[in-house]
């Protein structure tokens, strides 16, 4: 149930039954949960951006570990006590931000289950300078009466803004159905008199019937076409279709506890699988006698060699492919990994993917996760197949809503590890 928290007595309306679960909505408070708490945002009952709001932010963090705990044990048959490294301040912390337009040119998020866009005037999230921006856009649009984008018709232009952060600058991207915004010098003016953080302004032009967030091409109207970041010590360049961790501060906890529990010594050949840009790679490199990392998508990959080059980095090597045509292929073909990491998408590893791996006889398997659900399918396959998870310790990556990573550790059966 939506915007009810554990311990509450409510009355509900139950919207549809399935054989082992069901889905209801609170109609009134009865009596409230001692958890509950004012959410601090105004628009919290009516947005889909956040989920826990409404719980204090410890109790938040025993939630997220039991979602874990209970996966893993449930699904996987694996009792593991989850520890969880939350955030000291849990607002904020967002990085990547994207708010779609409404009709009359205002900016917010989708209602929960629709596209009707709830109008915002912040949100808690992300850094305060994205309200000034949005609202310089939103000003552009209403004061020149452009259209905003119909999804059923496939008419009008400004479709979104997404927008990306660093401590020192700020990358706008607008996505519009067409090859150019109205009055843009205007728009341009108005958007960097904000703040010198401002590094670059991209139309991305994306004229499909589509609902992803950004098209194909994008055209740099101001500034740079890429945005500078630091993390785990090594830099990185962003363009708005890389992918990059969206809390940069829980992400080196994340990193950092993936890497120590890898435990990599100077001796080691480590597999980096789903390695995307190569952020776990080239960390896992400064230490490793050689890493190679996979990842399918092809911009990826080059962002991870242009990576590399740009911190100095000589014994990482990565191959664009999908995981369970490579990983077999290169162990078949001689790669022998000490240590293997996991980072895959939400629906997890696969079987082909898990049986080289575990054909290669790694000594630890370290697994990261956004997904308990799949974490859980994929440790009992390792656990069946000569492994014993050792530890698992949850991130809150994503404070006041209902997700959650986690980092587990596998080690070999018969290891003294």
């Amino acid at each position: 149930m939506p915007q009810a928290v554990p311990g509450d007595e409510v009355e509900l309306l139950v919207l549809k039954t399935n054989k082992n679960y069901g889905f209801a909505k609170v109609t009134d408070i009865i009596a409230p949960s001692e958890l509950r708490v004012a959410p601090p945002c105004e628009h919290f009952e009516k947005c889909g951006g956040c989920q826990l709001m409404t719980v204090d932010y410890s109790s938040q963090l025993d939630f997220k570990k039991n979602i874990v705990r209970d996966a893993l044990l449930r699904l996987g048959k694996i009792d593991l006590e989850p520890d969880i490294i939350g955030m000291d301040c849990p607002e904020r912390y967002r990085n990547k931000m994207v708010f779609p337009f409404a009709p009359d040119g205002s900016w917010g998020f989708y209602r929960q289950r629709s596209h009707d866009v709830i109008p915002l005037s912040d949100c808690l999230l992300g850094d305060a300078l994205i309200t000034e921006i949005m609202n310089a856009i939103s000003n552009h649009i209403k004061k020149h009466n452009i259209s905003v984008y119909d999804e059923t018709a496939h008419k009008g232009i400004m479709r979104r803004a997404f927008l990306r952060t660093t401590d020192k600058e700020i990358m706008v991207v607008i996505s519009a159905n067409s090859d150019n915004i109205p009055r843009g010098d205007e728009l341009i003016s108005s958007i960097t008199a904000i703040s010198p953080k401002i590094s670059s302004i991209i139309l991305n032009i994306n004229k499909k019937r589509t609902n992803l967030v950004l098209g194909d091409k994008n055209v740099t109207l101001w500034g740079k076409d890429v945005l500078s970041a630091t993390l785990c010590g090594l830099s990185y360049e962003i363009s708005p279709h890389s992918f990059f961790q969206v809390n940069p501060i829980q992400t080196e906890k994340l990193y950092g506890k993936a890497i120590e529990l890898a435990d990599i010594s100077e001796n080691d050949t480590v597999l980096d699988i789903y390695c995307g840009i190569g952020t776990i790679s080239l960390t896992a490199a400064k230490t490793a006698k050689a890493v190679v990392g996979v990842e399918i998508v092809p911009e990826a990959i080059e962002n991870a060699k242009e990576n590399a080059k740009r911190n100095g980095i000589e014994n990482a090597e990565f191959y664009c492919s999908a995981a369970e045509d490579i990983v077999p292929q290169l162990i078949k073909d001689g790669t022998t990994p000490d240590i293997v990491i996991l980072d895959p998408p939400r629906k997890g590893s696969d079987e082909k993917t898990l049986s080289a791996i575990v054909s290669a006889k790694p000594k630890r398997i370290v697994y990261v996760s956004c997904n308990p659900a799949t974490l859980a399918r994929d440790a009992q396959f390792l656990v069946e197949n000569g492994y014993t998870a050792k530890s698992v310790t949850a991130v809150d990556m994503f404070p006041h809503t209902v997700h959650i990573e986690s980092v587990t550790l596998l080690v070999q059966t018969d290891s003294s590890i």
